[in-house]
Parts: C-alpha cells; structure tokens; sequence
C-alpha cells in the first residue's frame, strides 16, 4: 500500500480546515518526556516549531471538486527544489498550476504555499506499478528560489558512499494518519517519530513471506506502532551523521502501518544521487 492518501479520505484536508502556521524561535529537537501523549504519524508527537525546516507539504487541486488538499509530504533539498515520492504525482501527464508546495508551517496552510514550475518523476518509475516497483521519487522545481530562515531550511543529501547500520535511530515526519484509517486530529500539527533502521535482508525476507518484493533502491526503517502512514508519502526519513541532518529516505510505501513485522518502506536517496544532481545542477 502507497503512503499516499486514498481519494475518499482526502477530505480531511480541504481548503476549509486551512489554519495559520505558527512563527517562533529554532528549538532542539528532542524525544517526548515521561508522560507526553504520543500522537501522530504513527506513535510520534507534535513536532516543535522549526524543528525539521526542510519539511513540506504537497496541496493539489481537484478540478472536479474545485478544491485544494493536502495529501504528501516533501524535502527542501536546494533552494528551488522539492524532493519528494513519484506516486504522490497524479496522472501521466500532471499540470504543475494544480500543485502547490507549502514551506516553514507546522501546520496544513495553503496560503503559505508557493507554485510548483516544474514536475520530474524518475524515468524508472511505473504508473501501473506504483509504489512498490521501485523508483519513487521525483523532484519539484519552484517557480522562485526560497531565501533561509530560522522556519525554512534545506536539508543536506548524503554521500553516496553512505550507509547506516541496523537500528540506527532516524526521524521520519510528516501530517498523515495516526493508526490505518484513522486521520491526523485537530490542531493537524505535523508529527515526528524516531524509527529504527532494518537490515536490508530482514525487511526483505519479512516482506516476502506477503510476496512483495523490497527492491534494491529501497531501504526500510521502523518498528511496532513507530512508523510513517498513509498521507506521509514523499516526506523525509533523516538520520545525524557527523552533527548534520542528512537525508536518506523518501517515504513511499508498506503493509499497514506500524506493524512489528513490516516496517515502512522508504526510496533509497543514495540511489538517486547522479539523477538528482544531474538535474538540479543543468538547470539554469
């Protein structure tokens, strides 16, 4: 199953439930207290205001219904460039005027979003396969550079020699459900949880036994009731390696969400390196 939102429960973010986004100060992101109530992506908490800059969310009109939604997550990986999940991109051929990216906000805001000029799957990615076949990513080019601020920042791409070891604690975030089928509640603050890395050859071994295959652009992380759901596609799956967030994951696809014996499934970043780079260094 894609972690993107299934058509008939998109309706929790219409343009109605447009709230403000907050302003503040960069606080430290840190685990909850004894006590903090988990809510959230799935088992995770409200995230602190600036706290993961590099964050987006995705709104995409409707023509049919006249109607924005927000319905994937997305990175900030250069000042005019998204990355995010091929799957979250409607249609063989989508319109960038029906796409909208929303920066610096903690919560689900349109009017804080700016116009999408550009739409770029991965050549290897298949409509008729989604997800699961692998491929899924793809970049949005902005219509403007975004300047940094203490709310907006980029997140930095790992080497492509980088590899991190089994149960290495990384942080996946984003504003979809909070258990299968169960929508973010109000405020609809974005949420964030520490999730574990799998051993390649576990998550393989796992997922096979449902005959799913884990490919070899792929990489898996999470844990029981600890793990991104649907509405989560495209965000960003980050670790600390040497005192830096990098990027290494893109939220794509998994079975449920937050069961011990399937973790989330996530785009490899260090796969795409030379395609990412390769586009966002020609452009002019």
């Amino acid at each position: 199953m894609t972690r993107a939102e299934e058509p008939e429960t998109k309706m929790l973010w219409l343009l109605v439930l447009t709230l403000p986004c907050l302003g503040g100060s960069v606080p430290v992101t840190s685990d909850p207290g004894p006590g903090t109530e988990l809510v959230g992506i799935m088992g995770g908490h409200d995230a602190a205001d600036g706290a993961w800059p590099w964050q987006v969310g995705l709104w995409f009109f409707d023509p049919t219904r006249s109607k924005w939604s927000l319905e994937c997550g997305g990175s900030l990986i250069h000042p005019q460039w998204v990355l995010t999940a091929a799957h979250c991109i409607p249609g063989r051929n989508p319109v960038t005027q029906h796409l909208k990216v929303q920066l610096g906000g903690l919560r689900p805001s349109y009017s804080d979003s700016v116009q999408v000029a550009r739409i770029i799957r991965h050549p290897k990615f298949r409509l008729e396969k989604k997800a699961e076949g692998g491929a899924d990513v793809a970049l949005l080019k902005l219509e403007a550079p975004v300047g940094p601020s203490n709310l907006v920042r980029w997140i930095r791409l790992p080497p492509a020699s980088l590899s991190f070891p089994p149960g290495t604690r990384c942080w996946v975030t984003g504003w979809g459900d909070v258990a299968p089928g169960e929508p973010l509640p109000p405020p609809y603050n974005l949420q964030e949880v520490e999730v574990p890395i799998v051993a390649d050859e576990i998550c393989r071994q796992q997922y096979l036994r449902i005959d799913k295959v884990i490919q070899d652009d792929e990489l898996c992380a999470g844990s029981r009731e600890r793990d991104s759901c649907q509405s989560d596609s495209g965000g960003p799956l980050v670790c600390k390696w040497r005192g830096t967030w990098v990027q290494v994951g893109v939220v794509s696809w998994g079975e449920s969400c937050g069961l011990a014996d399937f973790p989330g499934v996530y785009a490899r970043v260090t796969s795409f390196l030379p395609w990412i780079r390769g586009h966002i260094h020609s452009s002019p």
